[in-house]
């Protein structure tokens, strides 16, 4: 209310929503105040099938869901032996000792039904309020999002007469631009029925894609299409459903049984912490290497004082000498470098702001390409980390590395 959270739970929300082929009706921001938590759960549950009551269920004084809840439906706070068990899990696996503050959010309405919640300390619960299913989820982004997909879509499925989809997949594409991609499908598919829904996510820096099938269509039609989209942009796809491309990457060096190492200068480290993020990179991932300043390239990874005098440190030949350097160092099967002039700052003709070399390799080879992101620093990083990651997942898979990554962005 105050505008210092940005509410994106909603959002995703009514997007999800879409699979069901619905559209939300109302949607009300309230305050932390009982009194009108409590008027705004009945009059919206007065004129809605389903209320989902996001945000409120945390330890604190002013998480109010639960009690206001229970006001509206008139039933007594009580707590929850699930609620309960769960919590107490939740505190055993992280050592934590639970205080009354923490068991707060397991006092819940009487009668209501516990929503999982596998990524936080409060569950979910649901209960009846004048013939409406409310459903109450936490504010935190990362256990909401979850819960849509595993438990609030199927409860709304189940709720009412709404037409059944028959199959929905998910393909997450990364390395070319949403105009781009739609101008080639119009290219590629004069023929995509119109019983196939196709939809278009932008997640940067990856695109999702929906193929749609709903009512009474055959599964088939959906298999059908959505091997025909895979064939034909194969190569962007890294994945199904919610797969990033740090995901893919490990996924592809784990299958190769190969372990990476990475150089980074203007990335400072996100390449690696982006690898290392995923569970089970140990397997993947032998080393980073954050050489920013050229006395650190040369101290810690052997690149040439006449190589950094001659060509600077954004150059072809200073990062192929940090892959080299890398892979000596580290022992790793693979190595990846990246440096470049990420602004606002620091750029000149022949190297302006946005210029950025990769390398990347084996003990054998080594390839390396230049780039030209003219945007703002932090999207110049996400981006050239991202790139930087496809690279080396497409060396893997024997995919082409000549890419023509974003090209709109660089003709800008």
């Amino acid at each position: 209310m105050s505008g210092d959270t940005v509410d994106t739970n909603s959002n995703y929300l009514a997007q999800s929503l879409k699979d069901l082929g619905l559209v939300p009706y109302i949607k009300k921001v309230v305050g932390d105040d009982q009194e009108l938590l409590v008027s705004s759960m009945r009059e919206l549950a007065a004129v809605s099938d389903v209320l989902v009551v996001n945000g409120g269920l945390g330890p604190t004084i002013d998480d109010l869901t639960a009690t206001a809840l229970a006001e509206a439906a008139e039933v007594s706070i009580a707590r929850h032996p699930i609620a309960l068990s769960t919590l107490e899990k939740w505190a055993s696996q992280r050592g934590f000792n639970l205080t009354e503050s923490n068991l707060k959010q397991a006092d819940l309405p009487e009668s209501c039904e516990i929503i999982a919640n596998p990524h936080g300390s409060a569950p979910g619960f649901t209960l009846e309020l004048r013939g409406c299913l409310v459903m109450c989820t936490p504010g935190v982004p990362s256990e909401f999002k979850p819960m849509v997909e595993a438990e609030l879509l199927p409860r709304i499925r189940d709720r009412g007469d709404i037409a059944a989809t028959s199959k929905i997949t998910r393909l997450r594409l990364f390395g070319i631009t949403e105009s781009g991609l739609q101008d080639l499908i119009n290219e590629s598919f004069p023929d995509w029925p119109g019983e196939v829904d196709l939809g278009f996510r932008v997640q940067m820096p990856v695109i999702e894609i929906k193929i749609v099938t709903v009512g009474s269509s055959d599964n088939t039609l959906n298999d059908e299409w959505t091997a025909r989209f895979t064939h034909r942009f194969g190569d962007y796809i890294i994945g199904r459903d919610s797969t990033r491309l740090s995901q893919a990457l490990n996924l592809a060096l784990l299958e190769a049984n190969k372990k990476l190492a990475v150089a980074e200068s203007c990335t400072g480290g996100a390449i690696a912490a982006a690898i290392t993020s995923e569970p089970g990179s140990s397997t993947v991932f032998e080393a980073g290497f954050v050489v920013y300043s050229n006395e650190m390239k040369q101290q810690m990874l052997g690149v040439s004082p006449s190589t950094l005098e001659r060509h600077g440190a954004v150059s072809e030949e200073t990062v192929r000498e940090l892959v080299t350097g890398a892979l000596g160092v580290s022992g790793s099967d693979l190595a990846l470098a990246i440096s470049g002039i990420a602004g606002p700052s620091g750029g000149s003709d022949e190297k302006p702001v946005g210029t950025v070399w990769m390398a990347w390799g084996d003990h054998s080879t080594t390839k390396a390409r230049k780039f030209f992101l003219p945007i703002p620093r932090h999207a110049f990083q996400r981006t050239a980390t991202a790139i930087a990651m496809d690279l080396v997942r497409r060396q893997i898979l024997g995919l082409s590395t000549d890419v023509d990554y974003f090209s709109e962005l660089r003709r800008r």
